[in-house]
């Protein structure tokens, strides 16, 4: 086929469609309809006589011959959209957007953030506080932080660890003097456990402390962010990362309870490439690392 009858469009939805295994989301990231998603794909696979996708009643997956096309289309349009990247780049300001965990957002990052413009006065952040993976395409970040529990690598990306998670049980210095005191872990019980996302983590944590966990109970948070400020309220007691909860045990508002900590996977610097980041991506990327190798 002719290079100037290439189905360009065509060959885009498919590529989107194919990476993400829907017809659905392709529509989302590419601002047009399901129909046209549709179309376009159905267009193609005329075009080539054999379908590309099998479709099912809820999912679409890929054909032998659709997984051939799109491991030529994704690293091609990612060579083309790194290129523009680099061109546009060249011509911009400063401005450096970065994803990253909400709870990593709220607990360790917008607290130090003024370390970081101090050092580079001339990069603007902007910080988009987000847990979902993203690929780095245009428009989106250029550096994301991601935490995992198990995994180390993200498709098409590269990573770097930051740190491991360490949860530990953390109570207000207030409500802890007003409060019963508490010298063995069984005492915890006296007070409500704060939960983040699920009650395993407590469960996990008084099994590693050698006592049969009660019926967890206490109110269930979205992230380590709510989680904490629960804590600083004096709502209860707490099991927070340690990188969290460090400026806080300084500063005398919070009090650990017992060294004893369970790990809970690690947060991790993710990016395209680290090798063509961009020199505000760059500086970012240098800083977050240092911050934690230093500790």
């Amino acid at each position: 086929m002719k290079r100037g009858r290439l189905p360009l469009t065509a060959l885009r939805s498919f590529e989107v469609a194919g990476r993400l295994e829907s017809f659905t989301l392709a529509a989302e990231e590419l601002f047009i309809s399901q129909a046209a998603v549709s179309r376009q794909i159905r267009e193609l696979e005329q075009l080539l006589g054999q379908p590309l996708f099998e479709r099912r009643h809820r999912s679409v997956l890929l054909t032998g011959s659709g997984r051939q096309l799109l491991a030529v289309l994704t690293p091609s349009f990612d060579q083309i959209d790194e290129s523009l990247e680099d061109i546009r780049g060249a011509s911009m300001s400063a401005d450096l957007k970065v994803s990253v965990e909400p709870s990593f957002a709220a607990c360790w990052l917008v607290p130090r953030l003024p370390e970081f413009r101090k050092r580079h006065p001339d990069v603007e952040i902007l910080l988009d506080a987000d847990p979902r993976t993203i690929e780095f395409r245009t428009g989106q970040a250029q550096i994301a932080i991601r935490h995992s529990a198990t995994v180390a690598a993200w498709p098409r990306t590269e990573s770097r660890h930051l740190i491991d998670v360490r949860s530990v049980p953390v109570i207000a210095s207030d409500l802890l003097a007003r409060g019963p005191p508490i010298s063995s872990p069984h005492e915890i019980f006296a007070y409500e456990l704060l939960h983040e996302e699920t009650r395993d983590a407590w469960s996990r944590w008084f099994e590693a402390a050698g006592i049969m966990p009660e019926t967890a109970k206490g109110p269930v948070y979205a992230d380590d962010g709510l989680v904490l400020q629960a804590a600083l309220r004096g709502q209860g007691v707490a099991l927070l990362d340690e990188a969290f909860a460090e400026e806080e045990i300084k500063a005398g508002r919070l009090r650990q309870l017992f060294d004893l900590a369970v790990p809970n996977g690690a947060y991790w610097l993710v990016a395209r490439s680290f090798d063509r980041l961009t020199p505000p991506a760059a500086d970012f990327a240098r800083w977050v690392t240092e911050s934690f190798h230093k500790r």
